[in-house]
Protein backbone atom coordinates (compact mmCIF):
# COMPACT_ATOMS: atom_id res chain seq x y z
CA UNK A 1 0.00 0.00 0.00
CA UNK A 2 1.34 3.50 -1.06
CA UNK A 3 2.09 5.99 1.98
CA UNK A 4 -0.25 8.93 1.54
CA UNK A 5 1.68 12.36 0.55
CA UNK A 6 2.19 14.01 3.68
CA UNK A 7 3.59 17.62 2.94
CA UNK A 8 3.04 18.78 6.18
CA UNK A 9 6.35 19.48 7.18
CA UNK A 10 8.35 20.04 4.14
CA UNK A 11 8.21 24.01 4.11
CA UNK A 12 9.87 23.46 7.31
CA UNK A 13 12.53 20.80 6.65
CA UNK A 14 13.22 23.64 3.55
CA UNK A 15 13.67 26.62 5.76
CA UNK A 16 16.11 24.82 7.87
CA UNK A 17 17.92 23.49 4.98
CA UNK A 18 18.07 26.57 3.40
CA UNK A 19 19.31 28.08 6.81
CA UNK A 20 22.03 25.82 7.28
CA UNK A 21 23.18 25.86 3.86
CA UNK A 22 23.28 29.54 4.48
CA UNK A 23 25.38 29.68 7.35
CA UNK A 24 27.95 27.01 5.76
CA UNK A 25 28.37 29.13 3.12
CA UNK A 26 29.18 32.12 5.34
CA UNK A 27 31.39 30.26 7.13
CA UNK A 28 33.68 28.74 4.52
CA UNK A 29 33.48 32.18 2.97
CA UNK A 30 34.90 33.59 6.22
CA UNK A 31 37.42 31.27 6.38
CA UNK A 32 38.49 31.78 2.86
CA UNK A 33 39.18 35.48 3.68
CA UNK A 34 41.05 35.23 6.79
CA UNK A 35 43.62 31.90 5.75
CA UNK A 36 43.50 32.26 1.71
CA UNK A 37 46.92 32.66 2.43
CA UNK A 38 47.49 29.92 4.48
CA UNK A 39 45.95 27.49 2.58
CA UNK A 40 46.84 26.22 -1.34
CA UNK A 41 45.33 27.22 -4.70
CA UNK A 42 43.74 23.73 -4.91
CA UNK A 43 41.93 24.17 -1.69
CA UNK A 44 40.63 27.53 -1.87
CA UNK A 45 39.42 26.88 -5.83
CA UNK A 46 37.22 23.60 -3.67
CA UNK A 47 35.75 25.45 -1.29
CA UNK A 48 34.53 27.82 -4.01
CA UNK A 49 33.34 24.94 -6.02
CA UNK A 50 31.54 23.59 -2.83
CA UNK A 51 30.21 27.75 -1.93
CA UNK A 52 29.01 27.65 -5.06
CA UNK A 53 27.18 24.35 -5.63
CA UNK A 54 25.93 25.19 -2.22
CA UNK A 55 24.60 28.76 -3.48
CA UNK A 56 22.80 26.53 -6.09
CA UNK A 57 21.25 24.31 -3.34
CA UNK A 58 20.19 27.61 -1.90
CA UNK A 59 18.19 28.79 -4.91
CA UNK A 60 16.53 25.48 -5.59
CA UNK A 61 15.30 25.10 -1.63
CA UNK A 62 13.65 28.06 -2.40
CA UNK A 63 12.28 27.55 -5.26
CA UNK A 64 10.98 24.35 -3.66
CA UNK A 65 10.05 26.23 -0.87
CA UNK A 66 7.74 28.48 -2.91
CA UNK A 67 6.16 25.41 -4.75
CA UNK A 68 5.27 23.58 -1.10
CA UNK A 69 3.38 26.83 -0.19
CA UNK A 70 0.78 26.31 -2.94
CA UNK A 71 0.10 22.78 -0.81
CA UNK A 72 0.13 24.44 2.53
CA UNK A 73 -3.10 24.84 3.58
CA UNK A 74 -2.16 25.85 7.45
CA UNK A 75 -1.72 29.40 6.22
Amino acid sequence: MAKKDNRGDNAVHLKNSIRNTEARLHETQEYLDEHADEISTTEQEALQAKNERRRQSVSSFKSELQDEAKFDTTE
